[in-house]
């Protein structure tokens, strides 16, 4: 046997004595992340019970990432995959416009992004087309549906913006995605299904990344006045 023959031998072999988990990972980058997500996507239909309808399919989205990057995760838990696309956060949450959220919101009028748990819900038409409205089932986001806070299509969110301006335009509050990658949500995410929005900071390579902001969460007072809280803790 020449040389070649023995070192292609010796790769052979050494592929078959990985784990399939670790020739996954190999061919995947982001196979850390994406487990990581399912996991996460797993434990919040947990908490949240039986208040989702549909629960294959769920959608992340990781506002501790800048809005340049791929931050709206697709998650189908029946085959384990993850398609990833990106997101604006609203003008409330990013008042200096340099792509990165630093408040959160559940008030209404703050044009801010709100976290927590939602249930989409049915279409309608509206300002930006077919869009899907949102409930929120957790303290920070109850406020969806009147704040009319919902997922749609908008051309300050495509991919091509960011080539020009560096970051993603900002919405009202609502999670706005290019037309295209809208389209797969709104066959695939709508109709009683789980979104899940949060600080998680999750890099391709799977590693945890802190935002070079501070993030903060803008709460009303008993008194009726507003007050913000540095960094929002869980439920």
């Amino acid at each position: 046997m020449n040389r070649r023959d023995l070192l292609k031998t010796s790769l052979a072999a050494s592929v078959a004595t990985l784990a399939p988990a670790q020739v996954f990972a190999q061919a995947r980058p982001t196979a850390s992340r994406d487990a990581q997500l399912i996991g996460i996507a797993r434990e919040q239909l947990a908490r949240v019970g039986d208040g989702i309808w549909k629960r294959d399919i769920v959608g992340i989205a990781d506002f501790g990432l800048h809005s340049s990057r791929r931050r709206f995760h697709f998650v189908d838990l029946v085959n384990e995959r993850v398609e990833s696309y990106h997101v604006s956060h609203g003008t409330g949450s990013d008042s200096e416009h340099d792509g990165w959220l630093k408040r959160y919101s559940n008030i209404e009028g703050s044009e801010a992004t709100s976290r927590g748990a939602y249930m989409t819900r049915s279409w309608y038409t509206g300002l930006y087309g077919t869009s899907i409205r949102l409930d929120g089932l957790d303290p920070t986001n109850d406020m969806a549906l009147p704040r009319a806070i919902v997922m749609h299509q908008a051309e300050y969110a495509r991919p091509e913006h960011i080539d020009r301006w560096g970051r993603l335009g900002r919405s009202n509050g609502c999670f706005a995605l290019g037309p295209d990658q809208f389209d797969a949500v709104l066959l695939k995410l709508s109709g009683g299904r789980l979104l899940y929005a949060e600080s998680l900071g999750l890099a391709e390579d799977g590693s945890r990344v802190a935002p070079p902001v501070t993030q903060t969460e803008l709460l009303r007072g008993p008194g009726g006045g507003t007050f913000e809280r540095t960094n929002p803790g869980v439920f």
